[in-house]
């Protein structure tokens, strides 16, 4: 795809993040067609976008999918804040519990590959976390893997939680999910790690970047996988998630 091409789709894509609005698949000559060409329009809203980017989503790839997002800094989210400003759809957001890794130190383009104990060395703390998520495409069930990861895989952004075991953590690749909504039944859902074990898209995070001549940087969160689907919450209801053993999150959502 032309470079001109790639700066129009992410500019279209860039102002619908902004503005929290959707809309049709991107012109034939904007659209992706393959990973490289998603990933190049991904980086340029990320040069477009004129902020930092605070956290990584990933998963483990496939053969034709490239799972990773960035998601800028007015995207992230503290849960310590009581309140967070979303964009949501008929009164309602999707969620997605997952853990988040926070770095101590950069990991930064190099010649020599990282290995699972330097992408460890350099995580400083384990979060709880909520992926928001939402779509700048109308039909986004029609669109390809492509258009999807040149809008960011689904992602509006961030919720992070309070801190939990790190050594604890890296091991749960099961977890006990319980919602929470003011004035209905809790809903217990059993989690499931979809990598196994939660470090392990980390990991081929780190790596991938590297390939590509980049990095991830000191104080970034990385999340690795929803533990129990995308529930939909409603705006303007106290909700607290229940993360097994591990700890909670509470919240109320506030369209923006």
């Amino acid at each position: 795809m032309k470079p001109d091409h790639i700066h129009e789709a992410a500019r279209i894509l860039l102002e619908r993040r902004l503005n929290g609005t959707q809309g049709e698949a991107l012109p034939a000559p904007q659209r992706p067609a393959n990973l490289e060409t998603a990933f190049a329009i991904q980086c340029e809203v990320s040069k477009l976008v004129g902020q930092p980017i605070a956290a990584w989503k990933c998963g483990m790839p496939a053969p034709d999918k490239w799972v990773l997002a960035p998601v800028y800094a007015s995207d992230v989210h503290e849960a310590s804040a009581q309140t967070c400003k979303v964009w949501a759809r008929e009164g309602q957001i999707k969620i997605e519990p997952e853990l988040a890794f926070i770095l101590a130190h950069d990991l930064p383009a190099r010649a020599a590959p990282y290995t699972p104990a330097d992408v460890d060395a350099a995580v400083a703390e384990t979060r709880l976390a909520l992926e928001l998520i939402d779509s700048r495409y109308t039909q986004a069930e029609q669109l390809t893997f492509h258009e999807h990861l040149a809008d960011g895989l689904f992602n509006q952004g961030v919720l992070l939680g309070p801190a939990i075991d790190t050594q604890l953590a890296q091991q749960t690749s099961q977890l006990s999910i319980i919602l929470n909504i003011a004035g209905q039944a809790s809903i217990a859902l059993n989690g499931l790690h979809p990598a196994g074990m939660p470090r392990l898209p980390l990991y081929w995070l780190a790596e991938f970047l590297r390939s590509k001549g980049l990095g991830l940087q000191a104080g970034q969160a990385v999340i690795t996988g929803s533990y129990a689907g995308s529930p939909t919450v409603p705006v303007g209801a106290d909700i607290q998630i229940q993360f097994g053993e591990l700890d909670f999150i509470r919240t109320r959502f506030e369209g923006k």
